[in-house]
């Protein structure tokens, strides 16, 4: 086995550790409340006191510690499940950062919104700064912040992603189709696409397999009636509702799905044809002003490594290559 092979193989049993919290049990809330990964995803050396309740408080998708990061990645959210191995792997690559890694995994445009706000943002009764290294998101996002001269250089692609119908076990709608989704009486949780970035590229799959009537019956005629909850945070929500039994259905990307099953959640997912899916190419870049401009590179580089990739190919992502 190669060195490089290696390594992969080493970080990725790592990287099931880290984040695996084992099958979801009835009753068992820390199984299915977030942050499904019982403290690993923080990347810090000296944790404190360990306070955390599920469903109550445990600011999921905040990582680290923000006072005395040296590297902070603002991440679009549908791969949280990936960065804990990733920063492990990393920093063993880099062991003067290990410990000092703060990272956000919330939805792209609302980073977007924070990094407006000078990296502000409050969460119940908290208000935090942090001034970001690396904005990670889909082309189109990463590409607006460089054609607003907010990146030190180009955004760099490196992984693709493309979509899935996420269904609790056992599929207890039957569901077989995009055009399932519009029965009567089908109940979705959709991410909304005022707040992210999914929602649009959803919205462009449905015209796909149905037309506007597609489009229009699950994000205008249930969203009414009552049968289609919208997110905020989809790649929690949209889990969380169905595990709840709030939920017969919702559309994710696939990397969540395969995330959501790995760990023994009762989630299974059902491909979409691709001729009626996207395949949407993931960017990095370093953003103008970053505090730590060199770390921030050398985790954007990293991205494109072989053994980064090799966590990715975990989750269904796939090496981005130009059209």
């Amino acid at each position: 086995m190669s060195g490089i092979a290696a390594a992969i193989l080493r970080i990725a049993s790592v990287g099931f550790l880290l984040i695996g919290p084992g099958p979801a049990r009835a009753g068992d809330a820390s199984s299915v409340y977030p942050p499904w990964s019982h403290g690993a995803n923080n990347p810090v050396a000296v944790r404190g006191l360990d306070f955390t309740v599920p469903d109550i408080d445990n600011l999921p998708d905040f990582h680290g510690d923000p006072a005395a990061s040296q590297l902070s990645i603002f991440v679009g959210g549908n791969y949280f499940f990936a960065m804990a191995p990733l920063v492990a792997a990393f920093e063993t690559q880099h062991p003067a950062l290990r410990g000092k890694i703060y990272y956000e995994t919330i939805p792209p445009g609302l980073l977007v919104e924070q990094i407006q706000q000078g990296g502000t943002i409050t969460v119940g009764n908290m208000t935090w700064t942090v001034k970001p290294d690396v904005y990670a998101a889909g082309e189109k996002r990463v590409q607006q912040l460089a054609d607003k001269g907010m990146l030190a250089g180009p955004a760099m692609p490196y992984v693709t992603n493309d979509l899935a119908i996420m269904l609790p076990a056992g599929n207890p709608a039957r569901i077989t189709s995009l055009a399932d989704l519009a029965r009567p009486g089908v109940r979705l949780v959709m991410p909304n696409p005022v707040f992210e970035g999914i929602g649009r590229q959803i919205e462009l799959v449905l015209a796909k397999a149905g037309g506007p009537d597609l489009v229009k019956a699950i994000y205008d005629t249930k969203v009414k009636n009552g049968e289609t909850i919208l997110t905020r945070i989809h790649h929690r929500q949209s889990p969380l509702y169905l595990m709840q039994g709030k939920a017969d259905a919702g559309i994710t990307w696939k990397s969540e799905a395969i995330f959501q099953e790995s760990v023994g959640h009762p989630i299974t997912h059902l491909p979409i044809p691709p001729r009626q899916n996207i395949v949407a190419g993931y960017f990095a870049g370093v953003l103008k002003n970053a505090p730590h401009p060199a770390a921030a590179k050398a985790w954007v580089d990293f991205l494109q490594s072989p053994i980064a990739m090799g966590i990715f190919e975990r989750y269904g992502f796939k090496p981005y290559a130009k059209p």
